[in-house]
């Protein structure tokens, strides 16, 4: 794998052995990021069941300020250090080894704010709800979530947020979410 475009742009990252983790593919970082690219500069992003952390490092290359990624595997927590520290990402990256409701509960007490969300679960994982619920707090109105998922399936993201938009690659789907604006429809079209 490497980093697609930016500041480290070309250069390889690794990705853990095994079927613990799904890296995403490259054409669907590169659609991902093509769609976010104007979010990127300045952005600080959370990403949670990172993997190998290629989502959080294509943000750093292409602009984001910080990252924090979060994934319980030993081993994909190794990988993620080592490519922190090859690519020199090793200042803005922060890398937790727990579960999500664990680094969702550290974010939320000490008061952090991310513009951009990735949520990559286990694709038999589409109920999130609870994943969802658990980033009121750490998010801002014009914050962005995307969640990846089986093309075929649909995520359950719960009433406090609306889907803006979902993209398809093959058996891939990204879904987009923000925080649902109450009232926002009505004030537009009255």
């Amino acid at each position: 794998m490497r980093i697609i475009a930016g500041s480290a742009r070309g250069r390889k990252i690794e990705a853990p052995a095994g079927k613990n983790t799904r890296p995403t593919l490259d054409r669907v970082r590169e659609n991902l990021f093509n769609i976010l690219q104007t979010r990127m500069a300045g952005a600080r992003v959370l990403d949670l069941f990172a993997g190998s952390g290629a989502l959080s490092f294509e943000a750093l290359s292409r602009g984001a300020v910080e990252a924090v990624l979060c994934d319980r595997d030993r081993e994909a927590s190794r990988i993620e250090k080592k490519n922190a520290e090859t690519l020199g990402f090793d200042d803005r990256a922060e890398i937790l080894m727990c579960d999500w409701k664990a680094a969702l509960r550290r974010m939320r007490e000490e008061k952090r704010v991310f513009d951009i969300v990735f949520l990559d679960p286990p694709y038999r994982m589409t109920d999130l709800r609870e994943v969802f619920s658990g980033l009121e707090g750490i998010l801002h109105a014009d914050s962005l979530v995307a969640a990846e998922h089986e093309a075929k399936e649909e995520i359950l993201a719960g009433d406090g947020f609306e889907k803006t938009d979902e993209r398809k690659w093959g058996y891939c789907g990204i879904s987009f979410y923000r925080i649902r604006r109450s009232g926002t429809e009505t004030e537009e079209e009255g």
